[in-house]
């Protein structure tokens, strides 16, 4: 019903070789997750009148099968599109969409019932740069939705340059043929409009080819934390200073290089605590040649490569890997890994047998301690080679368990439906805020049942291009007996629910008096 089109027709943009994201978010408030899948199309003017870009909004039927309902949705897209940020911006309790793109971005406000309306100039967006992954937060904590959009490199079609490998084999060119694109910071005013301040918030001071973008409450100081995962320079970290501004702690955090000291090739971003300590833990994927990175965090936003101990090198290695999260997916209440994969030069096997273009997508059980291992009896999950760039993990199919779903680029997408039921009983959590939306980053949930408890906390963006529906999962074993949740809320207002039933998704809003 969809698949991905770069646009290429023998010039080698590089633009071509970074496919597009997508959104598994429940769009129509009905209790199903939709998707928005994000097209590129002929990079030309006059190609792309003759062929436009087919990006689709495929509703859920309930039963986990989709509908396209793109026509009427009002989701026209004839833009290069890249990633996609969600969020309820203007406050009416419906999902928005922002679009990033190769040219002018792009922002839809929902109106209901699966149709937007475009709001880009009256709200003061669309920059005509070559945008990247994006994600909506209350970063200086004013109750708003802002911003934050990674920008990869200043390319333009004129400024396109003729490349080679080897015995002169055309082929793309590296990132470091051009300069990197500085992030875009958007501060919303409040009244539907934003404006750009990332100079003034400390976030502008060097350009980084950002791809992609995590943010959350990674030093636990109750301000929101962005880290940005950029291509062949060193990883951004920035602190929320409690007054919408950051200072750079990249080079004192140890999560800006891997433990050579070496800048890699930064796709996506996966992010959880994997091994219970109560701290975030982020894992960066790479090029091949490039193992993924695991930073595993220490607190106070300081981490160690954990990426050899933790059994993530060797099986990384000849891999290129772009979305990428951290569930639970067989329910034993260790995290797991979802990467999907794809090289990023069409020819590759033309410079020796080492690695391919088409690769399959990587899946590992996690274990004690945050250890990962690749399941012999899960291997039928890595029946799909393709060019992984885009993945969204949720529900898609209300059975309890989690699913997820790659884009490829010049592909179809790819639905991985877990058949496998969810392990034991869980409990899903979604938290709102009034006037903030739908996706609170920072909150914090505990969940208790006697002697035993799970934590979990909100964050927003992730992955690569990619928007999901921010919602919390808690794997809670093989008794059936009711569990309590205690909310943190980014403010540090705290709120306790007793006597909760299990193997339910549940949506928590602050309470106004709190």
């Amino acid at each position: 019903m969809f698949t991905h089109h770069s646009g290429a027709a023998g010039k080698r943009y590089i633009v071509e070789t970074m496919g597009s994201g997508l959104a598994w978010v429940d769009f129509d408030r009905d209790g199903d997750l939709d998707l928005f899948l994000i097209d590129g199309g002929p990079l030309e003017a006059g190609a792309r009148t003759k062929s436009p870009p087919r990006s689709r909004l495929l509703a859920n039927r309930g039963d986990g099968t989709f509908e396209d309902r793109t026509k009427e949705s009002g989701l026209t897209l004839a833009d290069y599109g890249m990633g996609c940020a969600v969020g309820d911006v203007d406050g009416d309790g419906d999902p928005d969409l922002f679009v990033s793109c190769f040219g002018p971005d792009r922002l839809f406000l929902n109106e209901g019932g699966l149709r937007f309306r475009e709001a880009t100039a009256a709200a003061g967006l669309g920059d005509a740069g070559w945008g990247a992954s994006a994600a909506f937060a209350d970063l200086d904590g004013d109750g708003d939705l802002d911003l934050y959009l990674t920008r990869y490199l200043e390319f333009t079609l004129e400024t396109h340059r003729e490349c080679s490998l080897g015995e002169q084999i055309p082929t793309y060119c590296s990132p470091s043929a051009y300069p990197g694109a500085t992030d875009l910071l958007y501060r919303n005013r409040g009244d539907g409009t934003f404006e750009e301040i990332g100079a003034e918030a400390g976030i502008a001071a060097r350009s980084g080819k950002g791809l992609g973008v995590w943010i959350g409450d990674i030093d636990a100081d109750g301000d929101l934390d962005i880290y940005v995962a950029n291509d062949g320079e060193r990883n951004s970290l920035f602190l929320g200073q409690g007054d919408g501004s950051f200072s750079d702690h990249t080079l004192a955090s140890g999560a800006g290089y891997n433990e050579d000291g070496l800048a890699e090739a930064g796709m996506g971003i996966a992010s959880g605590d994997i091994d219970g300590d109560g701290h975030v833990d982020l894992l960066v994927t790479h090029l091949s040649s490039e193992t993924h990175t695991l930073y595993c965090g220490e607190g106070d936003g300081y981490f160690r490569d954990g990426t050899t101990a933790l059994g993530l090198a060797g099986s990384t290695l000849a891999v290129t890997g772009f979305g990428a999260a951290f569930e639970d997916f067989d329910g034993d209440g260790s995290l797991d890994l979802v990467v999907a994969n794809g090289h990023v030069i069409d020819n590759i096997a033309k410079f020796g047998d080492l690695f391919t273009y088409a690769q399959a997508d990587d899946f590992f059980l996690g274990g004690q301690g945050g250890r990962f291992r690749e399941p012999s009896e899960w291997l039928e999950t890595k029946v799909a080679v393709g060019v992984g760039r885009g993945l969204a993990v949720g529900d898609g199919d209300g059975d309890g368990d989690l699913d997820w779903v790659v884009s490829q680029c010049d592909g179809p997408a790819i639905l991985y439906r877990n058949l496998r039921g969810p392990g034991g009983h869980w409990l899903a959590i979604r938290l709102r805020s009034p006037g903030v939306g739908r996706i609170v980053a920072g909150a914090r949930v505990r969940v208790r049942r006697g002697e035993e408890s799970w934590s979990r906390s909100v964050s927003a963006g992730g992955s690569y291009l990619s928007a999901t529906e921010g919602e919390l999962r808690f794997s809670l074993g093989h008794s059936a007996q009711p569990v309590s949740v205690h909310i943190t809320w980014p403010d540090g207002k705290t709120e306790t629910f007793l006597g909760v039933a299990v193997d339910q998704s549940l949506e928590y809003q602050k309470s106004a008096s709190r």
